[in-house]
């Protein structure tokens, strides 16, 4: 097989050539500088646009080409992993259509670490957003990479878990990596980059986001990781195509229910009838992968109720209430009966310890 990441980007580039097509003929024996210089038998048939474009450009044109992109990929701190690399992930080349090509911006060595996926909805309620963002801290502290796609809602909630915990995080892009989308999420991919994380991708640099391009970004998603969860989804929504791809991958499962009034509920209980983990907490998550990852069992660090004896009866009563359920200032006011000023000191005290975070006007728990 061809080592020359070269051919492997070229070969991406034509028409008529994507994974499932590279993965076909490398399990009949075939690298891609075969395909590029038409040394395949006849019994393997290609597209006419394919065989078009392989007589129009020479490989030398085809290797240029590829090697002005891996310049252009270099100048914006871009790098380049093939299959053919040692390097590439061993989860990911075992799906059905790996990405020839990853183009990674930042620190790839996180692609050594056991993933996991937090997934969901892009508009997910108060309490749904304050629980991705509880679990990805709790999960990241119990030694996964937190992986997700950047999105808004609870992707961004997952990341930025991750990221409160002290954890570098892991995101996989519909666009190529030096173009952010959404565009409200560029400064959250700063800070990630800025803490140690890794941006995935499986599109060229100068690659706009597209349609078509993240359901192929879900399964990439999936593939990397150990495991998927699942918080918060529609019946029809992406972040269930994420689950079952990995199910058809062979990968665990994991959804948290919630009211059955809930639309964003729905996607969860269908996933946990067909299969999925049901999970209320981290250490859920962690016990059916332990045989996979032996040392994240002595890793996974349970609660520890000693430092809330140390807290005032205020901060108390406040944590209480806003663990019950997010709130508001006039809320928290209303039912603890303390000042406005009161409240606003622990408040902010508690978002700098970590324990709490503010979504528009309410306030959620984060642990």
């Amino acid at each position: 097989m061809s080592s020359d990441p070269r051919d492997w980007i070229a070969a991406s580039q034509l028409p008529g050539v994507g994974p499932a097509t590279l993965a076909r003929l490398a399990v009949e024996g075939y690298s891609p500088t075969a395909l590029l210089e038409q040394q395949l038998p006849a019994s393997i048939r290609l597209r006419a646009d394919t065989r078009h474009a392989l007589r129009k450009h020479s490989l030398q044109q085809l290797r240029d080409d590829a090697s002005r992109l891996i310049e252009h990929a270099g100048m914006l701190d871009i790098q380049v992993l093939s299959m053919a690399c040692d390097d590439y992930p061993s989860l990911l080349r075992q799906i059905s259509d790996p990405p020839p090509v990853l183009w990674l911006r930042g620190d790839a060595r996180l692609l050594d670490q056991p993933q996991l996926a937090v997934v969901g909805s892009r508009k997910p309620s108060v309490q749904g957003f304050a629980c991705a963002t509880e679990f990805a801290a709790s999960l990241a502290k119990s030694g996964f990479v937190i992986t997700s796609g950047l999105a808004q809602g609870v992707d961004t909630a997952a990341h930025q878990g991750a990221l409160r915990a002290g954890r570098s995080t892991l995101a996989v892009l519909g666009s190529s990596p030096d173009l952010i989308y959404p565009r409200t999420n560029q400064t959250l991919a700063d800070q990630m980059l800025a803490n140690g994380g890794l941006l995935v991708s499986e599109f060229p640099p100068g690659t706009r986001p597209r349609p078509e391009h993240f359901p192929r970004r879900n399964r990439i998603i999936s593939g990397l990781s150990v495991g998927t969860l699942v918080i918060e989804a529609a019946l029809r929504s992406g972040s269930l195509i994420t689950a079952r791809l990995a199910m058809d991958q062979g990968r665990e499962v994991f959804a948290i229910p919630g009211s059955i009034h809930n639309p964003l509920s729905k996607g969860c209980h269908a996933l946990i009838r067909e299969g999925a983990w049901l999970v209320e907490n981290q250490q859920q998550i962690c016990e059916p992968l332990a045989p996979m990852l032996g040392f994240l069992a002595q890793q996974v660090e349970p609660e520890s109720a000693g430092p809330e004896s140390s807290l005032t009866a205020d901060q108390q009563s406040v944590l209480q209430h806003i663990r019950q359920s997010a709130m508001t200032l006039d809320q928290l006011h209303a039912e603890t009966g303390m000042s406005v000023s009161r409240l606003q000191q622990l408040l902010i005290n508690f978002e700098l310890d970590g324990k709490i975070a503010s979504h528009g006007d309410r306030y959620m728990a984060l642990c």
